[in-house]
């Protein structure tokens, strides 16, 4: 069976990287840690190498609860694997925030104008006067030497136990829906509740990710499992494709951020 069939071309690559990983721990007996995986490529890692593998495991980590971004680890079946294996490391900072504002893409700017790829970094907090970043350890050093400011805020970083780790309550809900196709502007308009022609609009201004990945194409196809964030109205996912109607119409069951 291709295994290609089920994913799309641009995910090609990833499965290819996915495969040589699992060859390489079923060759060498050796764990493989990967970098910060978003959650369709967790996904696509569970669906690729299986999570009830006679030879290898899975586990997956990301520092809390209900962190989004995790590494993953594929081990031999007999390894045990602990926290610590997964190498993460938890900085935390704080700003004045009666006299500035951060945002999650401000953090971002200020560690891609140091080089460091998003594959490095976890999960962002920043909130109430408090920033917390989840990175991989190997990197730590470098940022706490590094990274002294964002936007206009000078900042100390220190490294918290994993255990400090502040996260928001992250609550789905979901619905079932009936769409006319399974395009993405269809798709959109059903889920945030909005005209063909709003969503359309969003997806051409370059307002509409899927899997992380800007869509600009309205007949664009959604699968099953697919996130998609509509900036301004929030983050959805796409729970189940339950099948077509009499009147030859998509029933899907979709989820909403909270």
């Amino acid at each position: 069976m291709d295994i290609y069939q089920h994913f799309r071309k641009d995910e090609q690559p990833f499965i290819d990287q996915i495969l040589t990983w699992k060859e390489q721990v079923e060759k060498t007996f050796q764990p493989k840690l990967t970098d910060f995986l978003d959650p369709r490529e967790q996904q696509i890692v569970e669906m690729v190498v299986g999570t009830n593998h006679d030879d290898v495991r899975l586990h997956k980590h990301g520092g809390g609860l209900h962190t989004e971004r995790k590494r993953m680890i594929i081990a031999p079946c007999y390894d045990v694997i602990e926290e610590e294996d997964f190498k993460l490391t938890l900085m935390q900072a704080s700003y004045q925030k009666k006299f500035i504002t951060l945002s999650h893409p401000d953090v971002m700017g200020a560690f891609l104008s140091l080089g460091i790829k998003r594959k490095k970094l976890g999960d962002i907090y920043v909130a109430n006067g408090v920033l917390q970043i989840m990175m991989a350890s190997d990197i730590a050093p470098y940022v706490l030497t590094n990274l002294t400011a964002i936007k206009k805020a000078t900042i100390k970083l220190t490294e918290k136990p994993l255990s400090a780790l502040l996260e928001d309550d992250v609550q789905w809900r979901e619905t079932d829906n009936t769409v006319s196709s399974l395009r993405l502007d269809a798709v959109v308009k059903e889920i945030y509740t909005i005209s063909r022609k709003d969503a359309t609009q969003y997806i051409s201004k370059g307002l509409v990710k899927v899997n992380y990945k800007l869509v600009e194409e309205q007949a664009f196809g959604v699968q099953a499992g697919d996130l998609i964030s509509v900036r301004g109205k929030g983050r959805s996912k796409i729970v189940a494709i339950n099948g077509r109607t009499k009147k030859d119409k998509w029933k899907i069951t979709t989820a909403i951020l909270k």
